[in-house]
Formats: C-alpha cells, structure tokens, sequence
C-alpha cells in the first residue's frame, strides 16, 4: 500500500518548515525563529484569508487563537470546534509566521517571502474553494487579482468592503468576502460604517452555514 503523502500533505509540510524568512530574507531577517501557521485540509469549501498571525497565535499556533478572532468568528457565526475543523474551513494568511512589532508595539506587514514562495502552489494544489473571505487588505489584493477582479485591487479596503455586492456578482464563483480586520483598532470603523454588520454580515453567516454544514 502507498503511504507516501498527497501533494497537498507534502506542500504544507515544506510550508510548515519553511524558513526563508531567516534564511534568505526580503529586508531584514525574521526576528524570531520561523513558525508558519496556517489550517488547510483538501475537502473544506471555505477559506478564511487573513493577514498574518499576532503574538497569541504565534505562541498557540491556532489561527485567530485571541480576541480578533473571537470577533471573526461571531461573525462567521461559527463556533471554535467548527472553525478549527480543517475538514470545513480553511486559514490560510498572506503571512504564515508573525512577523514582528514595529517600534509602537503595533504588527508589522506579513512578510513578503511567503506570497512569493507558497501562495499560488498552496491555491492550485487543491480544488477551489466555494467562498474566500478575505480579511484585511493584503489578503483582499492577492485573492481579488487571483480570481480575476484585479480591478478591485486597487480600492482602499474601506471602498472594496462597501462594494461586496458588486464583487460578489463580478464572477459566478468562486465567490469572495472583503471584511475588514476584526482588531479592536477597527472598532472605530465599525461603528462609522453601521452597514456592514447590518447587511454585510447576515449574508456572510447564511453563505458559511450553507458551506459548512
């Protein structure tokens, strides 16, 4: 019997041991050892798209494993066991590792290296997902270029989101989701924008349920 892994098992092992980020860095080298986190199984028709991991889920390894998550999944309208289930939802961010602290304490930009190196192997190595939701900026131009809505990629993230109906009804599917991020640093927009949590989020809960169950 073949016990050799799957393409999909073997590209997340070299995802999960990658460290070019200290090894053959973009800028100045990681400046912690490497721990790429992300949740990707071959059946799962939702990919959460994020922006890369903070301190909690750099030391818990489990994606949103802190209060932005929490907040993410209300929502989603998921609870924990079905958000971490990998055979119904993905997460996968633009940066696997934490990335650091600038010098006010606040998250630096996912590295660069990742994209480069694992991003389009990781989206053609496995069927297409049904619904992307892509959280934060970054997230939003990579999936928004790779299914073909370059287009919205040049919006501010706060133009992109007030649009998901049109970018929803660009293309047949895969379908995506631009939310903002679910930091308490955007509680602030939140509450300029009532819309969103209004209109946006009960269509987002409905099309995860649909997916999930």
């Amino acid at each position: 019997m073949d016990a050799s892994p799957s393409p999909l098992d073997a590209l997340l092992a070299e995802i999960r041991a990658c460290r070019a980020c200290i090894e053959h860095p973009r800028g100045k080298p990681l400046p912690h050892a490497p721990r790429p986190v992300l949740h990707v199984g071959p059946s799962a028709r939702l990919l959460i798209a994020s922006q890369a991991p903070g301190t909690k889920v750099h030391a818990s390894g489990r994606s949103f494993d802190d209060a932005s998550g929490d907040r993410l999944r209300d929502w989603l309208g998921l609870d924990r066991a079905t958000f971490y289930d990998e055979a119904r939802v993905a997460i996968a961010a633009m940066g696997f590792c934490f990335p650091g602290q600038d010098a006010k304490g606040g998250d630096l930009p996912p590295r660069r290296e990742c994209a480069a190196l694992w991003h389009d192997k990781l989206f053609a190595a496995r069927a297409a997902f049904d619904l992307v939701v892509a959280v934060g900026s970054a997230s939003q131009a990579y999936h928004l270029k790779r299914l073909g809505l370059a287009p919205y990629a040049a919006l501010s993230l706060t133009e992109r989101v007030s649009r998901w109906r049109e970018i929803w009804d660009a293309r047949e599917g895969p379908h995506l989701l631009p939310l903002p991020h679910p930091s308490w640093r955007n509680t602030g927009w939140l509450k300029r924008h009532p819309w969103f949590e209004a209109e946006l989020v009960p269509v987002l809960r409905a099309e995860v349920a649909r997916l999930v169950r």
